[in-house]
């Protein structure tokens, strides 16, 4: 599908964007909206491949399960380059906040330096299934909060990817994310994908600082209902599901 050129591309904006300041805005907010990482072909190439069954594992049905509106798919581990070229090149940034939370945290810190070695060790641990997802929301879906997680081996963020134009392809379908803070209410984000832009968020809790210390703020992520038009996004997730 893509180029060397775009292969490339993909890496350099990766690279490039300000990882200080994605940083700060994880820990004051547990996510952080990416400039944009993939080019408009890109998104439209892998939006496509929805349908060529062959890639995948398995479809969700979450009306089925009760997790929502919608389907998506689990890629399997032959993954397309470019999405096996963009997690590789997130994960060592990623790799630098997940550190110093599990710091603070008290947490230990099992992520080796390289994705390949991580994807080891969850295998090793009997997470052998890809958890790389291709997601497709139709007029009327939605996705009800949860947590990405699928055993012992945890990695603690993730980047979800918008493949289509919000406000011309779809409306509504917005990115949501609810924090149950240490003894006071729950908060709740909104944001909205643009197309070929991430957004990082924590797969389970994050640090929030109180009079004792650092605390794990629990969040939840869903998708709101998508008002019309198709959402397509690219869920990248660094660890794989038992």
């Amino acid at each position: 599908m893509s180029n060397e050129t775009d292969i490339t591309r993909t890496r350099r904006q990766v690279d490039s964007a300000d990882w200080a300041h994605l940083a700060e805005e994880l820990d004051a907010h547990g996510c952080a909206l990416t400039p944009r990482l993939l080019t408009l072909a890109q998104c439209a190439e892998i939006s496509e491949l929805y349908d060529q069954e062959d890639l995948f594992r398995t479809t969700v049905d979450m009306a089925r399960h009760r997790f929502g509106s919608g389907r998506y798919r689990y890629f399997t581990h032959d993954l397309p380059r470019p999405v096996a070229e963009l997690r590789a090149a997130l994960y060592p940034h990623l790799l630098t906040v997940a550190r110093d939370w599990a710091a603070r945290l008290g947490r230990p810190a099992p992520w080796p330096d390289t994705l390949e070695e991580w994807v080891a060790m969850c295998h090793e641990a009997g997470q052998d299934r890809s958890a790389q997802i291709l997601l497709r929301y139709e007029e009327g879906d939605w996705n009800a909060l949860h947590r990405d997680v699928f055993g012992d081996m945890l990695f603690p963020l993730q980047v979800v990817i918008g493949l289509d134009a919000y406000g011309t392809d779809y409306t509504g379908g917005e990115f949501l994310l609810v924090e149950q803070r240490p003894r006071a209410q729950s908060r709740g984000t909104t944001n909205v994908l643009h197309q070929g832009h991430g957004l990082i968020f924590t797969t389970r809790d994050r640090p929030v600082a109180t009079r004792r210390g650092w605390s794990a703020g629990a969040m939840r992520h869903g998708v709101s209902t998508v008002r019309s038009g198709r959402r397509h996004a690219l869920g990248l997730v660094f660890h794989d599901a038992a």
